[in-house]
């Protein structure tokens, strides 16, 4: 009887930590997307003014071409 209660608790403590941690990476994700957004257009193109450059549609593609093939 013991040999069933332990295999029962160590099931029910296996998904109750596979439920909680599911949520909690979903939260710290969710939260960190929040803080740090991706990247957009709008970003490339004030960095880009930033930095002297006339940033034109060609330009802005590529560089968004360049981080997606990044990822």
């Amino acid at each position: 009887m013991n040999f069933g209660l332990a295999i029962f608790l160590i099931v029910i403590a296996l998904l109750l930590g596979l439920v909680g941690g599911f949520y909690g990476a979903r939260s710290y994700m969710k939260k960190y997307f929040k803080d740090n957004p991706p990247i957009s257009e709008d970003m490339i193109v004030a960095m880009m003014s930033q930095m002297g450059q006339k940033p034109s549609a060609k330009k802005v593609n590529q560089v968004m071409n360049m981080m997606k093939h990044q990822k």
